[in-house]
């Protein structure tokens, strides 16, 4: 049975949870009761060939045993990074809990249905953004997105917006996950679990 670690401390502690992913679950099914705004911001750090990282804060959008999934355009700088060298690592920090976990692993893309479903799930806005947005290229000025995306909200009318083949999802499958969980004078609680086969290893960490 996973040991999820609260204030009280007549409860169980959370490093001793046998089950990452039914811990994240867990923790997130807590942020978003708590956290007044996108408790699913997470920070993604990638690299190129270059080796120099780079970070940004995406959403994830989807999570189970095979990872944590986001969707980004492959033409953008992560996309190209991702290309060049493909792992990543991200954390997520809710602040109101806090808390925060992190994972780093290799990444890769969803299947066309995956990243269909969800496109299709999005605001018609989102897509027609999505669509007209050159992500991480230079851009003149701010009317000329617009025009873009009106443009295109005039192209595709009422009709169905297609997903477009540069716009997909990646999932990075953890070879690592890490739980931290803030203590008193700076006694935190950290335990790491690292991918061993099918299961996972468990390591309480110093603070």
């Amino acid at each position: 049975m996973d040991q999820l670690r609260t204030d009280d401390p007549k409860r169980a502690d959370f490093t001793l949870s046998e089950d990452p992913v039914a811990l994240f679950a867990a923790w997130m099914k807590e942020a978003e009761a708590a956290e007044p705004e996108d408790p699913n911001a997470m920070a993604l750090a990638t690299a190129g060939s270059d080796g120099l990282p780079d970070v940004r804060m995406v959403l994830l959008k989807d999570f189970d045993a095979r990872g944590f999934v986001f969707y980004t355009n492959t033409q953008s700088t992560k996309g190209a990074e991702l290309a060049e060298n493909p792992q990543a690592a991200l954390v997520l920090h809710w602040k109101s809990l806090r808390r925060q976990v992190r994972a780093r692993g290799p990444i890769e893309p969803v299947t066309p249905e995956e990243a269909d479903a969800y496109f299709q799930s999005r605001r018609r806005e989102s897509r027609l953004g999505a669509i007209a947005s050159q992500q991480s290229r230079p851009l003149a000025d701010r009317d000329t997105l617009m025009s873009a995306v009106a443009a295109l909200s005039e192209r595709y009318g009422d009709g169905p917006i297609p997903r477009p083949a540069h716009w997909t999802g990646f999932r990075i499958a953890p070879v690592s996950i890490e739980f931290w969980q803030n203590g008193d004078f700076r006694l935190h609680d950290r335990v790491r679990f690292t991918r061993t086969g099918e299961g996972w290893s468990r390591a309480r960490l110093y603070p």
